[in-house]
């Protein structure tokens, strides 16, 4: 994307920051020229030194500022605003994980719920351009029709994070009806590469493999899980499109647009690592979706958004990082 003189040097408030798509996000917008507020509470969900390394590399440039605020406080974040104008807001701040969620109901709402509605709040008062809310493929429950196009049906979640993402999403297309905001919201699908946590796939099945560990797989009685990996710079390439799209609420799938077996995707683990994984097959967990496949042809035309990296290539940019990290 070419900035031109009247979006240069805009201020992005990027929530979440700290994280893996968050600092991605906060990186790429750098480079091309804005002034990034980053928040984040650091919360010790997974080893807070990955967040902090993230921290140390925005940091390098002086057009970013941190701020550790977490989102359910309303009161710091209102402070932040009578400090600073916001021109954007991108919203990727969120409690994760499936079943974590399941066990920490609570939690998720205060973080997912509350704090989404704090922040649209903030984006109402600032009289920001544009909202952009990270959601989740999650929101789609298990659906019987692929790929999944945006008008699927997402009132039937089947884990209490997607059922607060789902939560978020209504919150945003209220505000954008209320307030005339204009709010996207991306559902990424299976979002993967460096700097990715290490409660995620990728990194569970490689330091599996790596420890020569088993690798537990879930699956259902009536097949293999499939997911739409996407990797980081096209999640990242999809919220930069969405930025500048002001017509309203709009719900855009953020994937590769291709289906990948698990199995593949450790097969491809092992080639890069030059390793055999020990496979362990065990029941379905609850909340886990079977199947995540999505229709990107809304977000092709809309958005522009084109995304370009393959599988292979892809997990050989994870593994790199992983080595040059972890080992």
């Amino acid at each position: 994307m070419t900035l031109n003189s009247g979006i240069y040097m805009k201020n992005i408030l990027i929530s979440g920051v700290a994280g893996f798509i968050g600092s991605h996000t906060a990186e790429k917008l750098l480079q091309m020229g804005y002034r990034i507020i980053g928040i984040d509470n650091l919360n010790d969900y997974y080893d807070v030194k990955l967040k902090k390394s993230n921290l140390d590399n925005l940091r390098e440039n002086n057009q970013f500022k941190f701020i550790k605020i977490d989102i359910t406080d309303f009161k710091s974040l209102n402070i932040l605003l009578n400090e600073t104008s916001f021109d954007y807001i991108i919203h990727l701040a969120a409690q994760a994980g499936v079943r974590y969620s399941n066990a920490k109901p609570l939690l998720y709402q205060r973080v997912n719920i509350e704090g989404t509605l704090n922040l649209l709040e903030i984006a109402r008062l600032s009289s920001c351009k544009t909202f952009i809310f990270g959601s989740s493929s999650s929101v789609y429950g298990n659906q019987e029709i692929f790929p999944i196009l945006e008008t699927a049906n997402t009132t039937k979640p089947i884990s209490v994070y997607a059922a607060t993402k789902q939560a978020g999403e209504s919150l945003c297309h209220s505000y954008s009806h209320l307030y005339g905001i204009d709010i996207n919201t991306l559902r990424f699908f299976t979002v993967y590469g460096p700097r990715g946590r290490p409660d995620m796939s990728p990194y569970i099945f490689t330091k599996s493999i790596i420890d020569k560990k088993p690798i537990k797989i879930f699956e259902s009685i009536s097949g293999t899980i499939k997911r739409d990996f996407t990797y980081i710079s096209d999640a990242v390439a999809g919220i930069i499109s969405a930025l500048h799209f002001n017509h309203g609420f709009n719900a855009f799938n953020i994937s590769s647009g291709i289906q990948i077996s698990l199995m593949d995707f450790i097969s491809q683990l092992e080639v890069e690592l030059g390793e055999k994984a020990n496979i362990e097959r065990h029941s379905e967990v609850p909340g886990d979706v079977r199947i995540t496949y999505a229709d990107i042809s809304k977000a092709r035309s809309k958005l522009g958004f084109n995304p370009r990296m393959d599988l292979n290539q892809g997990i050989k940019g994870y593994i790199d990082w992983y080595k040059s990290y972890y080992l």
